[in-house]
């Protein structure tokens, strides 16, 4: 049995402009040990999907399907049950440490009130095992720097610290939510190496939601691409690598930088995200993407199995995306596309209202959400 298994899971927001389809029927699954990486553009819905997951949604927004954590349904479930999940359960580490941690209070202190909150710990015991939890992090003078405040650490040690809080109640799932947003680049990696050595220690399973497909290379057993709130693909990591078989997947891979190319101008996919507040009615990529054909923009594609532990949601064919030339077609595809109606255009930032947790969640989330839906 996995250890979250979601099923057609929707998230939905009332706004001023109407309603946002942030999620669209996503079906995934992970299990013990695993590392499973969702990567996709800002406005894919990756981040809404972790928040559902959480039962932190803003106020304005509605989830519907099926999340069920080690076999019990969670989504929508009442706070107390969704208390001690987060207490014993889940635990999630979010973009922005210094919008996370209180800047009014030492990290020792803030830290302890979890355990003491969740798992009824002295003060005394409490702020012994922050300490050491912050030397598992490697932070250096952990004793001593547990008594600093927030705006006293570096991005790089804010983030440690948002990681160790997030494990003092050894979770057996852990949600990095762009966990190394806004860093350096050798900090990034440093923070990636320390998420898979604490994996392997303490045998959590981990969701890793990024933007850069870079990130989860050597990191995540599997990927599961979003766009529009739906899954694109998804499967083993290194196959994904080696061979993407979605034209976004693809195009992703292309925006890495890579060092053998000195020069070279950076691949872009261009366009914008679709407004899903008014989706289109077929392909939601199909007016970015280079293999688009008539079909794409009538028809949403489904998504499909086509080799073993892989899926995708294309009309193209795979060979034609391997071969990288875009297919032909009786029709022109923009005119295709401005009959359809579905020509994308950027998205409005949706009112989302600030949603605040029922309950402090190990590594606690920040009073706000972002604007748009992530």
């Amino acid at each position: 049995m996995a250890l979250l298994d979601i099923q057609d899971l929707h998230v939905t927001f009332q706004t001023n402009d109407g309603q946002v389809h942030a999620v669209n029927g996503i079906n995934l699954s992970l299990n013990r040990g695993e590392t499973l990486g969702v990567v996709g553009e800002s406005g894919s819905g990756k981040s809404q999907l972790a928040f559902a997951v959480m039962g932190l949604l803003a106020r304005n927004g509605r989830a519907a399907g099926s999340v069920r954590f080690d076999g019990q349904e969670i989504l929508n479930a009442k706070p107390k049950l969704l208390n001690r999940i987060r207490a014993e359960k889940i635990a999630m580490v979010f973009q922005d440490p210094m919008t996370s941690l209180n800047p009014y209070m030492r990290v020792a202190d803030q830290m302890a009130e979890v355990l003491v909150l969740h798992q009824g710990a002295s003060k005394r015991d409490a702020v012994a095992e922050s300490i050491r939890m912050l030397d598992a992090v490697r932070i250096p003078d952990a004793r001593g720097r547990a008594r600093l405040f927030p705006h006293e650490f570096s991005g790089g040690m804010r983030q440690r610290v948002m990681i160790a809080m997030a494990l003092l109640c050894q979770p057996d799932l852990l949600i990095a939510d762009e966990p190394t947003t806004a860093l350096d680049v050798t900090v990034q990696a440093q923070i990636m190496t320390l998420l898979a050595d604490l994996q392997a220690e303490f045998g959590m399973a981990m969701m890793l939601i990024t933007h850069d497909l870079g990130v989860v290379a050597g990191a995540c057993d599997r990927v599961t691409v979003m766009y529009g709130g739906r899954i694109r693909e998804e499967g083993p990591t290194d196959p994904i690598f080696a061979d993407p078989a979605h034209p976004y997947t693809k195009g992703l891979l292309a925006a890495i930088p890579r060092v053998d190319q000195k020069g070279d101008r950076l691949s872009a996919i261009p366009g914008s995200p679709p407004n899903m507040s008014n989706p289109p009615p077929g392909c939601a990529f199909a007016p970015r993407c280079d293999f688009a054909m008539e079909i794409c923009v009538q028809d949403r594609p489904a998504l499909a199995a086509f080799a073993p532990g892989r899926a995708r949601a294309c009309h193209a064919e795979i060979s034609v995306i391997r071969e990288g030339a875009a297919p032909h077609d009786d029709l022109p595809f923009e005119a295709a596309a401005d009959e359809a109606g579905a020509l994308s255009t950027p998205e409005p930032e949706p009112e989302i209202e600030a949603g605040l947790s029922t309950g402090p969640a190990t590594a606690g989330p920040p009073q706000e959400r972002p604007d748009d839906p992530r």
